[in-house]
């Protein structure tokens, strides 16, 4: 399946995206172990696919992800939709804090400008609010980027619907990124103000940060990382057996369905750092769950927790 065939969404100010993308995270884990050739296959891989939002983040890798992602495109540049966040500062070991004041904004941009060998970022998201920096400042400090032509369009990550409305009266927000599955569903309670607004949504983990579509039995993991939704892993090898598919390839084509439900863009960006999963993902885009197939899933998703 080519999206290019399946169709684009218009989002916030212009901004065309793919009914899917790549999340990039994975490749600068340890266990992936990622070099440049092989970032550079699943990348161009996803491209030829048609699933050109391409994401990366400052913090991946401290800056290595973005190196990656740089030098995959750079003869298919033009191809992407590159998006790439900052706002998480990394310390020392595991310590990490946020900040979002003008010069800081400033700073990330022309240090992501720099490691993506890129004149200008498509889609520049803040990663999360600073408590102790009004919202407005640090947007204007992303508009200020988009008026010099360093920035197309800008969206956020983790913010509530009133800090969307917020952010949006002082400059357009093309998308919205957050944390979308079966097993995390709290980013329905604002995804009717990115309908009302324009915003598409970009949800990162579709496939519950991997839980979802493991290949082993992590029904453990689960119970503690979505509390109350420990039936989810069997209702999906259920369902994928029934159609000759992965249990993964149901849990993404689930996350597909919430643009029809809520009536807004949703381009997920799954992450791996394998062409063969890459191609199973593209793939899941292509399912279409009956009323049945949703029921059971909503039945066992629909829990407290996540």
């Amino acid at each position: 399946m080519n999206f290019a065939q399946a169709g684009r969404y218009p989002i916030g100010t212009g901004l065309v995206v793919p009914v899917q993308g790549l999340g990039c995270m994975r490749m600068t884990e340890p266990a992936a172990a990622t070099g440049p050739s092989e970032a550079a296959a699943v990348i161009n891989r996803a491209l030829d696919l048609g699933a050109t939002m391409i994401d990366t983040s400052d913090m991946y890798g401290r800056g290595r992800g973005e190196e990656l992602v740089g030098r995959a495109l750079r003869h298919r540049r033009d191809e992407a939709v590159l998006c790439t966040r900052f706002g998480v500062v990394l310390g020392p070991g595991d310590s990490w804090w946020v900040r979002g004041d003008a010069p800081f904004v400033r700073a990330s941009c022309e240090a992501s400008l720099k490691r993506l060998g890129t004149d200008v970022i498509d889609l520049y998201y803040l990663a999360r609010p600073h408590v102790d920096v009004e919202l407005e400042e640090t947007v204007g400090a992303m508009a200020d980027l988009v008026a010099e032509g360093k920035v197309r369009h800008i969206g956020l990550s983790e913010v509530s619907g009133e800090e969307l409305r917020r952010a949006h009266a002082v400059h357009p927000i093309s998308a919205v990124q957050s944390e979308w599955s079966l097993g995390a569903r709290r980013i329905e309670a604002m995804v009717p103000v990115c309908a009302e607004l324009g915003v598409g949504v970009v949800p990162f983990s579709p496939n519950g940060r991997g839980l979802l579509s493991a290949r082993d039995d992590r029904s453990a993991q689960l119970a503690r990382t979505f509390p109350g939704r420990e039936g989810l892993p069997a209702v999906l090898r259920e369902i994928a057996g029934e159609r000759g598919v992965r249990p993964g390839q149901i849990a993404l084509a689930w996350v597909h369905h919430r643009a029809r439900v809520w009536r807004v863009p949703v381009t997920p960006i799954p992450g791996t750092s394998r062409v063969d999963h890459l191609e199973e993902n593209v793939a899941a885009a292509g399912i279409e769950l009956t009323d049945d197939e949703l029921a059971r899933l909503d039945g066992v998703s629909a829990g407290t927790g996540g």
